[in-house]
Parts: structure tokens; C-alpha cells; sequence
């Protein structure tokens, strides 16, 4: 069992930046992929960025690339998510997640434990 709590959601101007945190509680955290994901208001949850066990592979959604980055520090049980440049539209709820195997990285349903989100909301 993997508990995930998020924090480091705020309100930001577009330009800006915040470095969401997820702390995992479980010994198998070290040895499963990450993710985080985000919805806006009445859209569908959506995939952000991930990062395998060790960290040596992130994967990202085109439109974040170069702005997000994703990291993880298996001795903290922390996962994190540095977003620079950020814009109206990465307004949402921003969930964390942990996946036992890391098939599809890029799916929701690879992943077993979610957290409960933080708010994200960058003013234009």
C-alpha cells in the first residue's frame, strides 16, 4: 500500500513558477514508476509527466516539455514537479500517482495509488 500526499499548489502570475511535492509512504515506493496528472474543470484528467524507479527516465506531454520537470528522491519517499514559464492554461488540479509496473507510463490506468491533488491556478 502507497500513501500520496501533494503539496506546493498555489495562485501564480503566467510567467511564473511552483514546485509541486508528493511524499509517498510505503516500502514499495522505491520501486515504482511516478507520475503526475491534472485536471481542469470539466475536462478529462490528463496525463503531465512520469519517471521510472530510478529516475534515469521522465517522460513529459508535449506541452509542458522544456518548461516541467519531474524528479524523484527515493531517500525522502518524494516525488516532485518543477513547472517554469507556467501559463493560464496548466490551471488545474495537479494529482500525483504511483504505479507498480510502468507499462504506460502515459495512462491512468497504469497507476495503482493517487493522491488527492493540489490546486494550481496561473492568472493571465
Amino acid at each position: 500500500q502507497v500513501q500520496l500526499v501533494e503539496s506546493g499548489g498555489g495562485l501564480v502570475q503566467a510567467g511564473g513558477s511552483l514546485r509541486l511535492s508528493c511524499a509517498a509512504s510505503g516500502r514499495t515506493f522505491s520501486s515504482g514508476s511516478m507520475g503526475w496528472f491534472r485536471q481542469a474543470q470539466g475536462k478529462e484528467r490528463e496525463f503531465v509527466a512520469a519517471i521510472n524507479w530510478s529516475g534515469g527516465s521522465t517522460y513529459y506531454r508535449d506541452s509542458v516539455k522544456g518548461r516541467f520537470t519531474i524528479s524523484r528522491d527515493n531517500v525522502k519517499n518524494t516525488v516532485y514537479l518543477q513547472m517554469n514559464s507556467l501559463k493560464p492554461e496548466d490551471t488545474a488540479v495537479y494529482y500525483c500517482a504511483a504505479a507498480k509496473y510502468s507499462d504506460n507510463l502515459y495512462a491512468k490506468g497504469t497507476y495503482n495509488y493517487w493522491g488527492q491533488g493540489t490546486q494550481v491556478t496561473v492568472s493571465s
